[in-house]
């Protein structure tokens, strides 16, 4: 008949002495208790690998540290492994990588992985997103391991950012570390995401217009940037802008080489585009004078609008804007509005909202009409952009002509 052992207590655990040579007191189904002569005592597990039986011991921890208790139930957790063939110090060895990997996966580490993701991004766009999270979030979470990201805590770092109103980067911000923590979690390094709500502990920015004038101010501001004490170059982009009713960035990033003056096109690449397609401007006449104006200053260049002060680089996006606060339009237009002026103008006058959208490079919020409607409207666009740029030629010459354009029907069948 086989012999049972009799399970371990705590009394007879303490009251066990040491001995000259090191023994073993059993608790049963493997666990054992080793007692040394320097009156150590610590837990041991002996099991039979699966697949090779060769049998061997995985220490549980010392007494007291690991209690009775604490060492059944590992011994549990081993047994239920071997049922499945798994061995016990392979499963812990992983363990000890995973939780090791855990630790030292900090939220810095992660971030510096997310932004390889984000390479296709414009230079300047990196920079506004580096510098916010460099600045605002990662000095107090930046050593912290991934899988220990709260809620509370990234609240609590964002708050002063709320107290100083600064409601636009706190969007920013929530949005660029829910992309890195989402990331991790696509990456197998956390199981959710904590950070999910938390734009909702504070106040959205409000949404507000930039600012921009209106169409019977055009002439009053077209004789007010002829008569501007700026430079030829700032004039020009702004002018450009104006013309184009292309963005900022990339009326300032234009290149001779994007000029076809034979087909009478620009084509701006999708990597300096905001929707991240190429976009075709057809050029006027007066489109090819502003670039005609621009060919001795800049046609051996690089840009079309050359930096005053590094002419390989193109003219900062912000010079327009500068320029039109000195002008006297702080707070009444900014570049952005010129876009804004020229929508408001062709709609005024009937000119097919598609083709207008379309010369804005604005994609269709309609998800499934945007699937359906690629069409590029090359031939409306080119004529209306025509009617454009004569209207503003209208209105440097005074408000009248642009009153008597408001008599005309000006928008033929082929762009209704």
């Amino acid at each position: 008949m086989p012999r049972v052992t009799k399970p371990l207590t705590d009394t007879q655990i303490k009251q066990a002495k040491a001995k000259p040579a090191e023994y073993s007191l059993s608790d049963g189904s493997g666990l054992a208790l080793r007692v040394k002569p320097s009156g150590t005592k610590s837990w041991l597990f002996n099991y039979y690998v699966p697949f090779t039986k060769k049998r061997t011991n995985i220490s549980l921890g010392i007494y007291p540290d690991v209690s009775l208790i604490k060492a059944r139930k590992e011994r549990q957790v081993y047994r239920s492994l071997l049922a499945d063939d798994i061995d016990p110090a392979d499963y812990r060895k992983e363990q000890e990588a995973d939780n090791t990997l855990a630790h030292t996966t900090t939220l810095e580490i992660v971030y510096r992985q997310w932004l390889t993701t984000k390479q296709d991004k414009s230079e300047s766009y990196l920079h506004r997103l580096t510098k916010a999270l460099e600045l605002h979030i990662l000095p107090a979470l930046g050593n912290t391991p991934i899988h220990k990201i709260n809620a509370p805590d990234t609240i609590k770092i964002i708050q002063p950012l709320a107290e100083r109103q600064a409601l636009e980067t706190i969007r920013k911000l929530c949005r660029w570390i829910n992309e890195i923590m989402t990331f991790a979690v696509n990456t197998g390094l956390v199981h959710s995401n904590p950070l999910a709500g938390i734009s909702k502990a504070f106040k959205p920015p409000k949404v507000e217009n930039r600012p921009t004038i209106k169409p019977e101010q055009l002439p009053t501001f077209l004789q007010a940037l002829a008569g501007a004490q700026i430079a030829l170059t700032t004039r020009s982009l702004i002018e450009w802008l104006l013309h184009t009713m292309v963005r900022p960035g990339e009326g300032a990033g234009a290149r001779w080489e994007e000029i076809d003056l034979e087909t009478r096109q620009w084509v701006i690449p999708a990597e300096r585009m905001k929707q991240k397609r190429d976009h075709i401007v057809p050029l006027t006449d007066q489109m090819v004078a502003i670039l005609e104006t621009m060919r001795p200053i800049s046609g051996h260049r690089e840009y079309v609008f050359p930096s005053n002060h590094k002419p390989r680089e193109s003219i900062n996006k912000s010079s327009a804007n500068m320029a039109l606060k000195r002008m006297g339009y702080k707070g009444q237009l900014v570049a952005h509005g010129l876009r804004s002026l020229a929508s408001t103008v062709l709609n005024e006058h009937e000119f097919s909202h598609d083709v207008i959208e379309a010369a804005l490079a604005h994609v269709d919020k309609n998800s499934i009409r945007a699937i359906y409607n690629r069409a590029e409207y090359l031939e409306q666009r080119r004529a209306m952009m025509q009617w454009w740029n004569n209207y503003i030629e209208m209105a440097a010459a005074g408000e009248s002509a642009v009153e008597r354009s408001k008599m005309t029907k000006v928008a033929p069948p082929l762009l209704q």
